[in-house]
């Protein structure tokens, strides 16, 4: 089938390869996770929790293996089962989750030279969205916290939406529902 100017951008007809008529086996799939390494949890977490208002949904250590994974989240933990398995489920159970893996020891080995961002070259991965209630407000306040921009709201061609780094210089956009529609109309 011919792509047609008429057909929105979403069709299949735009869109080579994309099945419409999905297996029955993937109902109930979901994403559940996205997973940055980290070089320190501590500071991870401050970021995740203070700056972008996160809560920790699970921790789980492996002693054996040197590494602890941290499971940030915007549910409301007070939902969360009180049993450790049960928290495991619960948490697996979330959307959208960020999972936080640590390999013990990085935090104070002098030679670490951190982790890839996936936005230099070789470019791979490229960032997480957050919506915020207020693009502009957001980064009045991480200026304030002294978080570090990739872009600002009013930079560049795509005004309205921002890019911020966490610690480890993974990039989050960062956009609101007021704006984003106007943004992507450029694209639509």
């Amino acid at each position: 089938m011919a792509a047609s100017s008429s057909d929105p951008k979403e069709s299949p007809s735009n869109n080579p390869g994309l099945h419409t008529e999905l297996d029955d086996a993937t109902k109930g799939y979901f994403l559940q996770q996205t997973m940055f390494r980290v070089k320190d949890p501590k500071v991870s977490l401050d970021f995740y929790s203070r700056v972008l208002g996160m809560s920790l949904l699970k921790r789980l250590d492996f002693p054996d293996m040197k590494f602890s994974l941290y499971f940030l989240g915007y549910e409301n933990t007070a939902s969360a089962p009180s049993d450790p398995t049960e928290r495991t489920v619960w948490t697996f159970g979330q959307k959208a989750t960020l999972e936080l893996t640590h390999n013990w020891g990085t935090e104070s080995d002098p030679e670490f030279k951190g982790y890839h961002n996936g936005n230099s070259e070789p470019r791979g991965f490229g960032h997480i969205g957050i919506t915020v209630d207020d693009t502009y407000k957001a980064c009045e306040r991480f200026e304030r916290l002294g978080v570090e921009f990739v872009q600002r709201p009013d930079d560049g061609k795509m005004t309205g939406i921002a890019f911020i780094k966490d610690p480890d210089g993974y990039w989050i956009e960062i956009f609101d529902l007021k704006t984003i529609g106007g943004v992507a109309s450029a694209a639509a």
